[in-house]
């Protein structure tokens, strides 16, 4: 990996429904200074800016990233836009890291953002395909299928994406940056809400949420004075076509492949039992038992009885999402950004209410599109 790269600054906005208080510039500029504060840094100790964000369609506005170089301090500096669709959050996080890992830059500001109460993502998420009518209608149309097979398989009782649902909700409670916050989360509640996309009720989906994510990575030997690094152990990117012969959208191979890269690169031999914490890419609630499997933290078919046991639960022995997760907070853009900026906060014992006692090593994971794109982290307390 060449150079050591750590975090050192985290920063971000309230996640909600309508950020009209601000324009996109606004919001980028209220996540980004709050990272430079947390790293105590300004922005003319900052080498290079990376923008991540989602399809330009999400908002209507081609190519936001061209205006938003003064807001971000980057007038004169080296900046970049990332893109991986719904990955492109952890995506953005991988490339300002790999500039430092590579040598080129020694403190690189990632940002990452939505702004979803601007437009229709759902709308933007159901175009036509050339020649023919779409039958999805928004992404869970199109993953419902791939959570129904999951189903077939494994014979997972129908109830699973309730427990991940409330589970996740409860821990949104701690977090004050969630957008969803609802303090009589059970499974009655769930279950009494209407089903978008069979078998995905209304509580088992993730929120469209405005807001904005930022960190401020650094190299060895440029660490600010007094900072608290999570130093990366392992990052890794994968993609695989969407349509292909053979494909099994319900464990990916390039999120398997992926996955056995980064724990190569960290030493991990056993997730389950090696990683303390992890920030997995959960929109609809049944992607927990499956992303559990994919990721090697349970074989196959077996993903649902973990979260069934209680295992992921903030007192379990392997806590998934103690943030809420993307089912409590999704700023599309950012929410892969958000699950490795919250990694991050792990292990550098910063992570408030929903702080996981002991944390040393933490997973930062991101998937998008047709869950075709992978990007993960493994961050730790101690130098790899």
């Amino acid at each position: 990996m060449g150079h050591r790269c750590a975090v050192i600054g985290v920063g971000q906005t309230h996640y909600t429904a309508k950020r009209r208080d601000v324009s996109i510039a606004g919001l980028v500029r209220e996540a980004a200074l709050r990272a430079l504060e947390d790293a105590g840094l300004t922005f003319r100790d900052i080498d290079a800016v990376v923008i991540g964000k989602a399809p330009d369609l999400f908002e209507g506005v081609m190519m936001p990233e061209a205006y938003l170089a003064d807001a971000l301090g980057a007038a004169g500096k080296p900046m970049m836009r990332v893109h991986t669709a719904g990955s492109v959050g952890g995506s953005t996080a991988l490339v300002g890291a790999s500039l430092i890992q590579g040598g080129v830059h020694d403190r690189v500001l990632v940002v990452a953002f939505e702004k979803q109460s601007e437009s229709n993502a759902t709308w933007a998420l159901s175009t036509h395909l050339p020649f023919n009518a779409s039958l999805v209608v928004g992404a869970g149309g199109y993953f419902a299928p791939h959570i129904r097979e999951y189903m077939r398989r494994t014979g997972a009782p129908g109830h699973i994406g309730t427990l991940v649902a409330v589970k996740d909700r409860r821990n949104a409670l701690r977090n004050p940056y969630a957008h969803l916050r609802i303090p009589a989360i059970d499974r009655a509640m769930v279950e009494s809400t209407p089903m978008l996309w069979e078998p995905i009720r209304y509580l088992e989906t993730c929120p469209s949420s405005d807001g904005a994510c930022a960190m401020v990575l650094s190299s060895e030997t440029a660490l600010a004075g007094g900072a608290t690094p999570a130093w990366i152990h392992g990052a890794a990117m994968r993609s695989e076509p969407i349509f292909r012969a053979g494909r099994d959208t319900v464990n990916p191979q390039a999120g398997k492949d992926c996955a056995a890269d980064v724990y190569r690169q960290a030493g991990i031999t056993d997730p389950r039992r090696q990683i303390d914490v992890a920030e997995v890419y959960v929109p609809f609630s049944w992607y927990e038992p499956m992303w559990l499997e994919n990721l090697g933290f349970a074989a196959e078919g077996e993903g649902w009885k973990l979260t069934e046991s209680g295992a992921t639960a903030l007192d379990g022995d392997i806590p998934w999402n103690p943030s809420g997760g993307v089912l409590s907070s999704n700023p599309i853009g950012a929410s892969g950004l958000i699950r490795f900026a919250e990694a991050a906060l792990q292990v550098r014992g910063t992570a408030g209410e929903h702080q996981v006692d002991g944390a040393r090593l933490a997973l930062g994971h991101a998937y998008g599109g047709g869950a075709q794109f992978f990007a993960m982290w493994i961050v730790g307390r101690e130098k790899p």
